[in-house]
């Protein structure tokens, strides 16, 4: 577990590195710059110095972080890995942002609920995948054993099951209701016969949002936990008018008009359209 000031200039160092990216800068550049700005009572600035002759040596951050796994989590590298894979479709820059919030999160009172919903939730809107994503975040020291198998299960049933009903069921909320209805029924209530690793905020959230829409159960988790807003892609502007624009536009509404024109007298004349009826240009006697 690294201490506050680590996290901070953790958040530091990505939001500046994404923000060096956008300017046009080298990698291997913005990160010789980001290593002279950084707290130098931190060891960033040592990881970041392997991370620059990583990248001088085979192009890429995660090997290298996946080495300094004593200093980057599991799941930190698990998200610029999949940035860095060509085949995938996830922006860099998403995933500086992803882990900047985390880190920022962590410099505070991060608790393991609210890291989990974190993250997980940046494997779903992502579309990363479950099993490498799940593994990597319970790699985390944060999570205790009894978390580290609750997310190896929720791997293989995530899917086929509602994460609402995984959660419902690990919650205080779940035990405080059977227990009730136990003891209405003249029974004695049940100790709990798995970790309990929610409590009964996160219990009732999910029992209110069993069968719904994830992404209700998400903003819900988000308000109430206070983790931070997930990064998402920002759609694209639409084009701007300009002059060459409206006027490819006028000319294809004046085509529109014409046709609809020549239909009303009797009939489109589909034979000017056909290549062999089309002169060809003269280029003057042989």
């Amino acid at each position: 577990m690294l201490n506050r000031e680590e996290f901070v200039e953790q958040a530091h160092f990505f939001r500046a590195f994404a923000g060096r990216m956008a300017e046009g800068v080298a990698a291997q550049e913005a990160l010789q710059q980001i290593s002279e700005e950084v707290l130098a009572t931190t060891k960033l600035p040592m990881a970041i110095d392997y991370l620059v002759g990583e990248m001088k040596l085979v192009g890429t951050l995660s090997t290298a972080m996946a080495r300094l796994s004593h200093y980057f989590t599991s799941f930190q590298t698990f998200v610029i890995a999949a940035a860095e894979d060509e085949e995938g479709r996830f922006d860099m820059r998403i995933a500086l942002a992803i882990l900047e919030n985390e880190a920022t999160y962590r410099s505070g009172e991060a608790s393991p609920q609210g890291l989990f919903f974190y993250r997980f939730e940046c494997l779903s809107r992502n579309r990363l995948d479950y099993g490498r994503g799940l593994a990597a975040i319970a790699a985390d020291p944060l999570f205790d054993d009894a978390w580290h198998d609750w997310m190896t299960a929720v791997g293989r049933q995530v899917g086929f099951i509602d994460l609402a009903d995984l959660v419902y069921v690990r919650s205080e909320e779940y035990w405080r209701l059977e227990a009730r209805a136990a003891t209405a029924a003249g029974r004695e209530p049940a100790s709990p016969d798995r970790p309990i690793l929610f409590g009964s905020r996160e219990g009732r959230i999910a029992k209110a949002n069993r069968g719904k829409d994830p992404l209700y159960f998400f903003a819900a988790l988000q308000r109430q936990l206070g983790y931070p807003l997930v990064p998402r892609p920002k759609r694209p502007a639409p084009p701007e008018e300009t002059p060459a624009l409206l006027s490819r536009r006028l000319e294809r509404l004046e085509m529109r008009v014409k046709l609809l024109e020549e239909e009303a007298r009797g009939g489109i004349d589909l034979a000017r359209f056909d290549p062999k009826n089309i002169p060809l240009p003269f280029d003057g006697p042989e």
